[in-house]
């Protein structure tokens, strides 16, 4: 794994080093020589005996020990390579460049193991292949332009895509975003994005190391691993967001419960990201108009002032910030009035604060020491200024750019006049500062950055539940759906109140139908995956009679095996279902039941565990929250007892992680309670 070696080489060699820049092997070689790498430098080359002014050797058997490999080949002479420079010239570093591998073909796949169980074995780092390499204090080891200086406060990016890296350089740059490192895991034959963010976790100096970590994904092989460490950096003061692309495609699932055809491979990598706390994007221009907030004091609040003299602008970042729960709360009273009175005639500071077309920039300064000494209740200013080409404006960014080291609250600049003001942007950047060209583009990042909660502590359920019970129902059954009893059996063992039940198989039950469950009764058929679509379920049955006459009824659909009889009880339908993911554990859902579920498609979802303080937080998330809390003169739901049923799930799926779909749909709520009415339960072992 990522080692000494890797990040900081005493001797690097370029195998398929090359006078032509043009080619990855010159390229990377010319890279790493203009960034004035001091230490030792080879380079093999069947064909040249000199390569950009370094010494050149036929085969790595002719070196001496080296440090690092960077290796731009044909695939197939790779193994052998490897082989050669970890057992005979102790090389413990490799960057592979060359493509070929697991990516292209059966024979790559093989190539790509020989090559990561050879370095494996001699406790070596691997990055690669299939990767354009990494940037580091120490070399320029990638084959791309640009190379910007790093700046050990910029950004880590890790990226499992070279192209989408070198993107997010150019376009970084373009805005005033530095970078303190880059690293391209290509294939993740060895290292992917999970084991550099391990290393920079266990490795992090809050002194010296970046705050920010970029990450682009388009795989998760251990997602635990990601949400250890994501968290772990979080709470020690580092910020992170991420895209996982490729995470729209569902995939074939048999969706034999409302869970599985639920649920998607993006709203699983949502929770995971909500419940490590790193920021979800979705496109490049997200991630960095993020990473451009994280450049800035923290936004601690929601109440944000806007400050401009274009009110187009001003009215689209507050739809923007108000349609993601951030506020733009009015201005009034005293100080407003004073204000007021020190700007030109026509302004106004209601909130927007505009400040018109022929503002200057004492009155922003003005503005601002308002915004940050005398209301109190905001926490953070937008300042939109662009140029109609008529004046210069190069004061204006001099003021914004002081009141950004003085001011205590978060201000963001907007500054969009890419051409009329390019020069009197560059400045502004120059300084240290970063710029966000669209206001809508800000809003957006800084509700995504707002609504990202802090990680979540896992931690042992308060709730007791019968681990015994629930593990002899488990390992005594069979593969597939459980039987009723099996069903009841978990739900108990689970502490999860049940409505009660009689299962009747012929005639002669109904006639032993115990009395005290009273009348009116639901009969259900047992057998078909999704009773109602098939005419399985029969409401408010009033007699013994009306049961026979039904019975015979619900056992001519096909797959019925026998009729599970239950009181009707009133109640608002709620609905709570588990998820197995891969490696990803299981995910919890939660919403409204019955019909509302597939209806209005109003659920939230966690991963497991879930505590207390999750639970409550899926439920309030929930559209139809008003609902749960009782409207228009209806009775709502005991939140504490939903969210304990949640809680419970979560420590059941826990105990049984062989559960791999879960339905209670519905629980009935009301304020006295929650009870499990109708429960479906499918187990694989792995």
């Amino acid at each position: 794994m990522i080692n000494q070696s890797l990040l900081d080489p005493q001797s690097i060699v370029i195998v398929g080093g090359s006078n032509d820049i043009q080619k990855p092997g010159g390229k990377i070689l010319k890279n790493i020589i203009d960034g004035d790498f001091q230490k030792d430098i080879y380079v093999v080359n069947q064909k040249e005996a000199l390569v950009q002014g370094q010494p050149c050797v036929a085969s790595v058997d002719e070196l001496h020990e080296v440090d690092l490999a960077i290796i731009s080949i044909p695939a197939r002479f790779c193994p052998q390579v490897v082989h050669t420079l970890a057992r005979k010239k102790k090389t413990r570093a490799f960057i592979i460049l060359s493509a070929g591998f697991a990516e292209a073909c059966e024979e790559g796949k093989a190539w790509e193991k020989e090559i990561t169980d050879t370095v494996n074995s001699v406790n070596g780092c691997l990055i690669g292949p299939n990767c354009i390499g990494l940037l580091t204090a120490n070399y320029n080891g990638v084959f791309t332009s640009p190379t910007p200086p790093l700046d050990p406060r910029g950004c880590d990016l890790i990226s499992s895509s070279g192209a989408t890296a070198v993107f997010l350089m150019e376009a970084g740059i373009s805005l005033g975003i530095k970078f303190s490192s880059v690293f391209s895991v290509g294939n993740s034959a060895q290292v992917g994005v999970e084991e550099v963010l391990e290393y920079m976790d266990l490795n992090h100096d809050p002194e010296t190391d970046s705050t920010i970590k970029l990450l682009y994904l388009e795989s998760l092989a251990d997602p635990q691993k990601l949400l250890r460490h994501a968290s772990s950096l979080i709470r020690k003061g580092v910020r992170i967001a991420a895209i996982k692309a490729g995470s729209t495609e569902a995939g074939s699932r048999a969706a034999a419960s409302h869970t599985g055809a639920l649920t998607n491979s993006d709203m699983v990598v949502r929770a995971l990201f909500r419940k490590a706390g790193i920021v979800y994007c979705s496109s490049r221009e997200e991630l960095l108009s993020v990473a451009s907030v994280f450049n800035y004091k923290e936004l601690t609040g929601k109440n944000i002032a806007v400050i401009t003299h274009a009110g187009g602008s001003a009215v689209m970042l507050t739809d923007s910030l108000s349609a993601g729960g951030l506020n733009v709360p009015s201005i009034e009273g005293p100080h407003a009035e004073e204000l007021l009175s020190r700007l030109h005639p026509g302004s106004s500071v209601s909130n927007p604060i505009d400040f018109l077309a022929t503002g200057t920039a004492e009155q922003l300064g003005i503005i601002i020491d308002y915004c940050e000494q005398k209301f109190d209740f905001i926490d953070a200013m937008v300042v939109v200024f662009g140029s109609p080409g008529l004046f210069d404006v190069a004061n204006v960014y001099d003021v914004l750019s002081a009141k950004l080291e003085a001011c205590s609250k978060p201000i963001y600049p907007v500054l969009p006049s890419v051409i009329n003001a390019q020069h009197e942007i560059h400045d502004f950047m120059a300084t240290g500062h970063v710029n966000f060209p669209d206001e809508v583009v800000l809003g957006r990042a800084l509700v995504a950055i707002y609504n990202t909660p802090a990680p979540q502590t896992v931690c042992a359920s308060e709730h007791v539940i019968d681990r015994e019970r629930i593990r002899t129902v488990i390992d005594s059954a069979s593969d597939g759906f459980l039987s009723p009893r099996q069903v009841a059996a978990l739900l108990d063992g689970a502490g999860i109140s049940r409505v009660s039940e009689q299962i009747v198989e012929n005639l002669a039950d109904i006639d032993s139908f115990d009395k005290s469950m009273g009348f009116p009764v639901v009969l259900k058929a047992i057998g078909p995956v999704h009773k109602t679509d098939v005419g399985g379920v029969i409401l408010n049955v009033h007699s013994k009679r009306g049961m026979k006459r039904h019975f015979k009824q619900l056992m001519q659909i096909e797959g019925a095996t026998a009729v599970l009889v239950q009181p009707m009880i009133a109640g608002r339908e709620l609905f709570v279902g588990v998820q197995r993911e891969s490696n990803f554990g299981h995910l919890v859902l939660c919403g409204l039941g019955g019909i509302f579920i597939e209806v209005l498609n109003d659920f939230s979802s966690c991963l497991t565990p879930v505590g207390r303080d999750e639970a409550m937080e899926m439920i309030q998330s929930l559209k139809g929250y008003q609902v749960i809390q009782g409207i228009r003169g209806k009775e709502g739901v005991d939140q504490q007892s939903f969210s304990e049923v949640i809680q419970r799930i979560s420590s059941l799926v826990t105990v049984a992680p062989e559960i791999v779909e879960m339905d209670i749909n519905p629980l009935m709520g009301s304020m006295t309670g929650i009870v499990a009415v109708d429960t479906r339960v499918r187990i694989r072992r792995k």
